[in-house]
Formats: structure tokens, sequence, C-alpha cells
């Protein structure tokens, strides 16, 4: 289950309303927008210094060596009008499989990552209250394992609201809807780092108009990128296509996809092609890199055939049709000069 802006958790009761279950991890929470962690009630930061604005530290990096230990605070900032209860706790992110949105991992799902790392303050055990137009900086520690691989480990710390906010109705369920929010930790383990990416399964659907040429053919180019090193890549990608002979019929140029990949990541994406050709033999490439690694490019590419199917369906419906007539008329010729009478025979001396 997933969210859009501000990341929400949901619970399920019956149509009887006999239980209520939480399921907070019924699905990931995808994270906010780049710029802050803030769903206009609440938002979750890192702490700010004495006098600095909130949002002077949209996330948080941090840096360790395995076996170290170091300390920071989340600030739970509330801008309602009244008091907020949340549950607070740390969890690793991923990227979800479609699209690559960053997402962090409901609160029941154990994580395994820089989330199990994190210790939060005591008072988090169980719920966090902030009052009305205020705050609460809730201290924590993260002790980097012994055993931590070099390279980038990325989670968050959210607050989630134990507030259920409405009910929606998915079918014989009844869905209550909680929110949360949840700030980005990005942290780097000294070490061998290498920036690993790779293009994998191109492969291209098209649609065309019945009647070729008088609309135009589309296509969807799909393909899988995956984050092979250990370190986070924001990827650009090109898309290109020759037909018959090195025609060009496509030439994208590289261009951001505005999302963060994460280590180990696999993703699957998929770019429309509304002027594609309708009759061609076309091979289409996508090359990927990243702007902070001008040396890493990663490529892949397919065939497909473009025929104006539904035209060459009618085509061949028609000539069958005209062969069919041709045989038909040559038969009933033959069977006509067969029938007619010899003529007689007239000796002359």
């Amino acid at each position: 289950m997933r969210t859009r802006s501000s990341t929400r958790s949901r619970t399920r009761t019956s149509l009887y309303g006999l239980l209520l279950g939480l399921l907070l991890g019924a699905g990931l929470l995808p994270a906010t927008a780049a710029t802050a962690a803030d769903n206009g009630t609440w938002g979750v930061f890192p702490t700010p210094a004495a006098g600095a604005a909130m949002t002077d530290r949209a996330y948080f990096f941090h840096q360790g060596a395995a076996g170290t230990s170091l300390v920071d605070s989340v600030t739970i900032l509330n801008s309602s009008d009244r008091e907020l209860t949340f549950q607070v706790f740390a969890t690793d992110a991923v990227n979800t499989p479609a699209g690559g949105a960053f997402a962090l991992l409901p609160v029941e799902t154990k994580p395994k990552d820089v989330g199990a790392w994190i210790t939060l303050a005591p008072e988090t055990t169980s719920t966090v209250t902030v009052p009305a137009k205020g705050r609460k900086d809730i201290p924590f520690t993260v002790k980097v394992p012994a055993d931590a691989t070099p390279g980038d480990h990325v989670g968050g710390i959210v607050a989630l609201g134990t507030a259920v906010e409405g009910v929606q109705k998915e079918g014989k369920v009844q869905v209550g809807v909680k929110r949360s929010v949840g700030a980005r930790l990005y942290f780097r383990v000294p070490g061998p780092v290498t920036a690993g990416l790779s293009v994998e399964d191109v492969r291209v659907t098209r649609s065309a108009p019945l009647l070729p040429w008088v609309k135009d053919a589309r296509a969807t180019v799909s393909y899988t990128l995956v984050n092979r090193g250990n370190v986070v890549v924001e990827p650009r990608v090109a898309l290109t296509a020759e037909g018959l002979f090195g025609r060009e019929v496509l030439n994208r140029p590289a261009h951001d996809l505005k999302l963060t990949l994460l280590p180990g990541a696999r993703i699957e994406l998929t770019e429309p092609w509304p002027d594609a050709p309708q009759s061609d033999w076309v091979t289409v490439r996508v090359t990927a890199g990243a702007a902070a690694h001008p040396d890493l490019v990663a490529r892949s590419e397919t065939d497909f055939l473009a025929v104006p199917w539904p035209a060459a369906g009618l085509f061949l419906v028609l000539a069958g049709a005209g062969v069919t007539w041709w045989v038909l008329r040559r038969r009933h010729r033959t069977a006509g000069d067969q029938e007619q009478p010899a003529p007689d025979l007239v000796r002359t001396h």
C-alpha cells in the first residue's frame, strides 16, 4: 500500500466493525518531496543548530567507519492547532519496483540495514506527543556494526500519526487511513566504493491505427535499471532508435529521471513513444549514466518489426478473396469447355 505526497499507513476493519487491525506494514511508505519531509500538518527534520532555520538540513547525511557510533537528533514539528501523538521509528529505504520511487518500510517490517543501526531515545518506546504549534527533539544514536559493508546505506526516521483520519471502502473491507512523514537518512561507510549501473530487459509494445498513416502509431519502451554498485546513483537515460539502413527514427537526449537509485535496487521504467514508425525494422537502444559519475555508462537494445497489422490483415483478406474468385472463375470456364459437344466430321472427296 502506498501514498503520494505525505506517506500513509492504513488500518482495516470488517464491514461490521467487529475488528480493527493495524496494517501499518501493508505496503511501503513513499517519502515526501526532496525539499522537506512535511505534510502540512506536521514535519520531520534533522534538528537544526541553535538559531538556524528548521529546514536548514532537509535530510540526514552521515559517515562513519565500521564499529563506530555517532549521535544526532530528529525534530517533529507540529503545525496544527491541536496536540498530536505519534509512533516514531527508524527503518530502511527501498525503491518501489515500478517507477523507482523512494520509499521507507512500514513500522512492522523489521529493518535489516541502517534502520537497525539506529536507537532512538527511550521516550519513543511507546508514543510521542507534540503540543499544538510546538516541536519535539528526539536524540538518537547510530551504531555501525563491525561487519558493515562499505558504501551507502539509506533509511529514515518516521513519525506515524496515531489518529485514524477517515475511512475508505475497499471491496468488502473498510480502511481507516493514517498518515506518516519520514526524514531520509543517508549513511556512508568508508572503504572501496563503486558506482555500478546496468540496463536490462528492453522491450517495445506498440499500437497502430486501423488505417496506416492516417494517425500516428504509438509505442512504449520498457526497461529495467539495476544499481549494481554500493553507492547511490541518480540516473540519466537516453533513448535512440534506428530503422532500416541506419535511418534515425528516435533521438531522445539524456535526461534526469529525478530519482535516487539505491544500491542493489532493481526498478521497472517506461517511456512513451507517441510517433513510433508504422512500417520498419527498428533497433531501440537505451543508454544510462549518472552526472556524478561521468565514466558510468550502460546500454542495452532490442529489435522489433513495425508492421501495420490491421491493414496487412485487410490486404490478405482481399487478396485471398481475389484468388478465390479467380480460381472459381477458371474452374467454371473449364467445366463449360468440357460440356460442349464435339463437332460433326465431314469427309470430302
